[in-house]
């Protein structure tokens, strides 16, 4: 097998994942419900592109798994920085008050004022430029740890299906 084919399917179905989760409804179930769902299908995608009935292995799974939420988290991400670069705005941006007084309920003292004064900070530089590096770093890093979890957990999950089901066929 050709070693760049295996990439196709998680590539495919973590872009596919990243445009659901800018879609305001799916938005919120995109960690999980889209990416497990993304690494089923790109087992699945791989099985009928490949054209094989062999189980699949563990490695593969997790390897697709990682893969698919690895390709979710760039492009997500990716699509949530243009639209922020664009419109000047957000979730974050919008939620900011709301999330200020829910975490000054917390008298956490210095280390609440730094992080408010960080949140305000990004949230500046989105309104004046559409842009925050500090911004961008969180979100990559969120999307990067979330994904890739739900996306190892659905690759698994889908593993054991496609597996059972393959036996229950023979």
């Amino acid at each position: 097998m050709n070693s760049t084919k295996q990439y196709y399917a998680p590539l495919v179905c973590g872009f596919g994942a990243a445009v659901l989760s800018i879609v305001p409804g799916l938005k919120s179930i995109t960690c999980c419900f889209l990416i497990p769902i993304a690494a089923f299908l790109s087992l699945y995608l791989e099985q009928k592109i490949n054209k094989t009935r062999e189980p699949i292995s563990t490695r593969k799974a997790i390897t697709a798994g990682l893969l698919t939420g690895l390709f979710a988290a760039v492009f997500s991400t990716f699509f949530d920085i243009l639209l922020t670069l664009i419109t000047h705005s957000n979730d974050f941006v919008e939620s900011l008050y709301n999330t200020e007084s829910f975490l000054s309920n917390y008298n956490l003292g210095v280390i609440m004022d730094e992080t408010i004064k960080a949140l305000r900070y990004m949230a500046a530089d989105i309104k004046s430029s559409g842009f925050s590096l500090l911004y961008t770093v969180t979100i990559l890093f969120s999307n990067l740890v979330t994904n890739t979890i739900f996306g190892l957990i659905g690759g698994l999950l889908g593993m054991n299906y496609l597996n059972k089901r393959e036996i229950h066929k023979n």
